[in-house]
């Protein structure tokens, strides 16, 4: 079963125009990445305590915290990235959700192609946040985003089999092994057993933006199907990229972002799910 959540901040940087335009959906859930145009982790306690207020008075809830942990490069300082993750685990609780979205890291500058000198120093850091979210009892959905350790699929399987965590788990994404340049069903066959949390985008390599779901090289309806299969339980987030994206987000517009919402349904339901 799937339940429906949207970066909302792809349809207005208005929180009230993201509502309202979720709310005509059907979809009651905000994976919350930014509001205003202002990214969750910069936000001040009073926009927060203002954007729980509204959420509340309009009966939506977040999914979790569409945070940017880890999408920094592996030679930067740590700790003050490592405040910036605390933050995310404090806003969890604020929003009442386990989950926050990370990544693991971009290369140094005049990068080589080989990660193999960083290996150690990903791991690291990344165990460090694994180790913070056991005791805090949250749930990190790593995504394999675009030029970032976990990329690629030999990575991906790399990442998953030396940090064994209940506390780590996938966020797939179909769409960026497409614009990687990676073999997006061999990456579904790493991540499938570690997938616990799915970002809904679709795309054809060489495009400049995303496309409505099943209308792409993202194999979605193949992917989706093997999924429910599996017995799948957990969230599907709208990232539609419609209009455009980048390492900060993307834009789809209230326009689009309702037909996003009825492809994916349309395919959950013709694979034999459910899709709330």
């Amino acid at each position: 079963m799937f339940t429906m959540s949207a970066f909302a901040d792809e349809i207005s940087p208005d929180p009230q125009v993201q509502i309202d335009i979720l709310k005509t959906c059907g979809v009651r859930y905000i994976e919350f990445r930014s509001i205003h145009k202002t990214n969750v982790l910069n936000l001040k306690d009073q926009q927060i305590d203002e954007f729980k207020a509204l959420l509340d008075r309009e009966g939506m809830k977040v999914s979790a915290i569409g945070s940017p942990i880890g999408k920094v490069r592996v030679d930067e300082p740590f700790e003050p990235h490592l405040e910036k993750f605390r933050r995310a685990v404090h806003l969890c609780k604020v929003f009442k959700t386990p989950n926050i979205r990370i990544f693991s890291y971009y290369p140094p500058e005049n990068f080589d192609g080989n990660w193999k000198p960083y290996r150690e120093q990903v791991m690291d850091r990344m165990r460090k946040k694994v180790e913070i979210a056991e005791r805090e009892g949250i749930q990190l959905f790593h995504e394999n985003e675009h030029r970032i350790y976990g990329d690629s699929p030999e990575r991906l399987a790399d990442l998953f089999n030396t940090i064994k965590s209940k506390a780590l788990k996938a966020a797939f994404d179909p769409a960026n092994f497409i614009f990687c340049g990676y073999d997006v069903m061999k990456g579904w066959q790493v991540c499938k057993p570690h997938t616990a949390h799915f970002h809904i985008k679709d795309w054809t390599a060489g495009e400049e933006h995303g496309r409505i779901a099943g209308q792409g090289q993202g194999q979605i309806p193949a992917i989706i199907a093997d999924a429910i299969k599996m017995g799948y339980k957990g969230f599907a987030t709208l990232e539609p990229h419609l209009l455009g994206g980048g390492p900060t987000g993307g834009v789809t517009g209230p326009e689009l972002f309702p037909q996003a919402v009825a492809a994916f349904r349309a395919i959950v339901e013709k694979a034999g799910g459910t899709c709330q």
